[in-house]
């Protein structure tokens, strides 16, 4: 019933938006076709039709946005409605601004297009604020609320209140708590429910007795209610869980991997190719020239820095980078030793490409052989894999993809050094984030922030 009620809310709500937009872009060109004509050059001659169309697509393409909130797509905060709302224009106007490239179209006012945008953004915050608890109390306050029995352990009362409160808005109400502490799990049951029209119980953890967990089954079926089964899996195992079903049996895996599945790994390869080609025949070339120059001058040797990394499945490739350093005898000390802030070993052009990033370009050249990606975890010194190896449990599990220039721990600003454990647990906390939701739009979102510190590097870039 809930996820159902969830969905149906976040349609409901999208398709509204969908058709106040659409309905605002035809009201609004009116507007400036009669009034504003002088000002923002858009006349009946004009053919807004393919630009209203576009609107539409963008829309529709961001209606993933809305999905990706799910059950909080009624209580949003400000901040999260913007954030939302920022999401799905980008897209719109993506697509919009796109057509108008493709087809070279001059007849349509930019200011036109651009202030609609605008608008719309604003017009959006304001839907996401209000739309969805009002559509909740047209369709699910309306009618008698659902008590709501809980079943749990016995200091779960609080847990219980939390759950509930942000559901209310679904027309849920708190019928009462017990807990299952005897043997006489039916009874208890059944007194629990006797006279109060119980329309839902939720268990909140799966007794570990058969025979009080099928008499929980039994009472609910027999009053006609529904029955909802929380697992406390993640609590007993200490780690998040995913959760799969096959051929009609249901599995708890400590990742989802969405790259497993054949058809995103090819539109991520695509993604991977259609920058990295462009970039390793018209941006490399001359860089390389730039750089090796300035190497003659302050760093003479060799142009690259080539170093075996670990990639996916732990296989080793030769990683290639833009030497930053000074030539110097090969030591094992020093391939243990990370860069840090003011590290003699860097001559002075290597300061500035690190610190713009501008050393790691010649990996396009690994993503386009397919031996790295643009987006993924970085890779580190085989040295240092081993120490970090031994510090994060988990720190392996990166290894279940392809190494990335760039990552989301990146592009949140975790770069260079790593001095305490806190930053190697944050940088493979956000590693495994991005292992188990990895999306296009994921990947898109990480290589935009990655090129603006290209322009603008944060402080850890050195």
């Amino acid at each position: 019933m809930l996820l159902n009620r969830n969905r149906g809310l976040t349609n409901l709500h999208g398709a509204l938006v969908l058709l106040i937009l659409a309905a605002f872009y035809w009201l609004y060109a009116e507007t400036i076709i009669t009034w504003f004509s002088h000002s923002i050059r858009l006349t009946r001659e004009a053919n807004p039709v393919p630009y209203f169309l576009s609107v539409v697509v963008g829309l529709v393409l961001g209606w993933g946005q809305l999905t990706a909130v799910g059950p909080r797509l009624a209580r949003l905060a400000g901040g999260e409605a913007a954030g939302l709302a920022t999401r799905q224009m980008v897209i719109v106007a993506v697509v919009t601004f796109g057509l108008m490239f493709a087809t070279q179209d001059r007849s349509i006012s930019r200011l036109f297009l651009g202030s609609y945008l605008v608008l719309a953004w604003l017009g959006l915050i304001v839907l996401h604020l209000m739309l969805p608890s009002w559509l909740a109390r047209r369709f699910f306050g309306r009618g008698q609320p659902i008590p709501t029995l809980f079943i749990g352990r016995g200091d779960g009362r609080t847990e219980a209140d939390e759950w509930l409160r942000q559901r209310t808005h679904l027309g849920l109400q708190m019928a009462g708590y017990v807990t299952l502490e005897s043997d006489a799990a039916a009874e208890t049951v059944a007194e629990a429910m006797a006279g109060r029209n119980i329309g839902q119980v939720v268990l909140m953890e799966l007794p570990a007795q058969n025979a009080r967990a099928r008499a929980v089954v039994e009472a609910c079926q027999a009053r006609g209610c529904r029955l909802l089964l929380h697992h406390d899996i993640e609590e007993r195992l200490g780690h998040p869980v995913a959760s799969i079903a096959e051929e009609g049996h249901h599995y708890f895996t400590l990742h989802d991997e969405p790259l497993e599945e054949p058809l995103n790994r090819a539109v991520k390869r695509l993604f991977d190719l259609a920058v990295s080609l462009p970039l390793v025949v018209l941006v490399l070339p001359p860089l390389c020239t730039l750089v090796w120059l300035m190497q003659r001058f302050q760093s003479p040797g060799p142009l690259f820095h080539i170093r075996p990394r670990s990639g996916e499945k732990r296989a080793p490739f030769p990683m290639v980078k833009f030497r930053t350093m000074h030539l110097a005898p090969a030591s094992e000390s020093d391939e243990r030793r990370q860069a840090a802030r003011d590290d003699q070993r860097i001559y002075p052009f290597g300061h500035f490409l690190r610190r713009h990033s501008l050393d790691e370009f010649p990996q396009f050249w690994n993503v386009l052989v397919g031996e790295m990606s643009i987006v993924g975890p970085r890779p580190v010194m085989p040295l240092l894999d081993e120490e970090f190896e031994r510090q994060a449990r988990s720190y392996r599990t990166r290894h279940l993809i392809r190494p990335g220039i760039t990552g989301l721990a990146q592009s949140r600003g975790f770069r260079g050094e790593i001095v305490t454990p806190e930053q190697l647990h944050e940088r493979v906390r956000l590693d495994l984030y991005y292992l188990g939701h990895w999306s296009l739009w994921l990947d898109v979102q990480i290589a935009a922030r990655t090129l603006l510190q290209i322009f603008l590097p944060p402080p850890s870039a050195y």
